[in-house]
C-alpha cells in the first residue's frame, strides 16, 4: 500500500489521475466513446478505466455504488473523489487534470469540503469490495 509507505516514511504521495482518467468527472456513461486519437480511446493496455474508447462497465457499475456518498455533504462528485483520497491518507497530494476554469475551481472548493469521514470511507470500501 503506498500510501502506508508514504506514512512510515513521512513522505508525500503524488496522485497523478486521482479522477481516473475523467471517469470520476461524472461525465461518462455506458454510451460514451472516445475517438482513438484520444488516449484513452487508443486501447494501450495500461488506460485500466477504459476499453476501445468506452469507460468499461464494471467502472461505471462501481461509480453508481459508490456516487451517493461522494456527493454527501453538498459535493459535487469530483470533490467526493479528492476528498476520498484525502481521508485515505493526509499525505496524498492529487493532481487533478482540467481543460477549463470552471474544472480549476471546482478542484480547489473541494478543499472547503475537507476529507471524507471515516465511516463514508469504510462504506466505499465496502461497496466497492462486493463482487460485480
Amino acid at each position: 500500500e503506498i500510501f502506508a509507505t508514504c506514512a512510515e516514511h513521512d513522505l508525500a504521495s503524488i496522485c497523478n489521475s486521482p479522477l481516473a482518467m475523467g471517469l470520476l468527472s461524472g461525465k461518462f456513461d455506458n454510451t460514451s466513446r472516445l475517438p482513438n486519437d484520444d488516449v484513452r480511446g487508443s486501447g494501450h493496455s495500461w488506460v485500466a478505466y477504459f476499453a476501445d474508447g468506452q469507460p468499461r462497465p464494471e467502472f461505471l457499475d462501481k461509480l453508481t455504488a459508490v456516487r451517493e456518498i461522494l456527493t454527501s455533504d453538498g459535493r459535487t462528485l469530483v470533490q467526493g473523489a479528492l476528498a476520498w483520497l484525502w481521508a485515505r491518507s493526509p499525505q496524498a497530494v492529487p493532481i487533478p487534470g482540467f481543460k477549463t476554469v470552471q474544472q480549476v475551481e471546482e478542484n480547489a472548493r473541494a478543499m472547503q469540503h475537507g476529507p471524507l469521514t471515516a465511516e463514508q470511507v469504510r462504506e466505499i470500501e465496502e461497496l466497492l469490495a462486493q463482487p460485480a
